[in-house]
């Protein structure tokens, strides 16, 4: 009989832990049962709020509208163009050579008669551009310039003004811009000849310029 006494007092010790295993068992159960009851009440609570919700069925691929990119801006070909304009309008262009000086100066490239210069002269083409370069700097002439003289030529523009002034308001009343601007015209491709203006249309401080003829006239 002490034996077995023995034996069932070093069973309880056992038996407590099975207990205590058993109610944290029990326990965690419950805890489950609980959460799975709040996330089933929460989504009742989210299907009365916004109604039936239905698993979206699967179609095509829907087509992703891509914008086409801008064209880039031809920097570049505007800087190319300047840079071309600059090295073909040099101050140091040695134009005495290719005037005709008499009373009134004249020049027309060559293979241009010296009829196409007094047709210019006598207003045989109406003036239908002109440019005014009165207060510019020398840099700021040379572009407007060159700038003038080719949008003109491509715009089919035959006969144009160019007032660089007499000089009145200069240092020692030197025209500091007509000799420039001759040089700078004859080394224009598009320039076929220029005479000095008529008193009427500016005299010695403009000269009326004949272009090239471009896409849209006839010479």
């Amino acid at each position: 009989m002490t034996l077995k006494a023995s034996s069932l007092q070093d069973l309880a010790p056992l038996r407590h832990a099975l207990a205590q295993a058993a109610a944290h068992e029990a326990m965690l159960q419950q805890q489950r049962a609980e959460a799975a009851r709040r996330a089933l009440a929460e989504q009742k609570l989210f299907e009365n709020t916004v109604g039936p919700v239905h698993a979206l069925r699967t179609g095509p691929a829907r087509h992703r509208h891509v914008p086409e990119p801008p064209e880039p801006l031809p920097l570049q070909l505007e800087l190319d163009e300047q840079r071309v304009l600059r090295e073909a309008m040099s101050d140091e262009f040695d134009v005495s050579t290719l005037l005709d000086i008499d009373d009134q100066l004249s020049f027309r490239r060559q293979g241009i008669g010296r009829d196409v210069t007094h047709k210019l002269r006598g207003g045989h083409w109406s003036i239908q551009r002109q440019l005014d370069l009165h207060g510019l700097r020398v840099d700021e002439a040379r572009e407007a310039l060159g700038q003038f003289i080719r949008l003109a030529h491509r715009t089919g523009v035959r006969c144009v003004r160019v007032v660089h002034g007499k000089g009145l308001g200069s240092p020692g009343k030197t025209p500091v811009l007509k000799g420039r601007v001759q040089r700078w015209l004859v080394q224009k491709k598009e320039v076929l000849a220029f005479v000095q203006a008529r008193p009427a249309d500016g005299g010695a401080g403009a000269l009326v310029v004949l272009l090239q003829p471009g896409k849209r006239q006839l010479y």
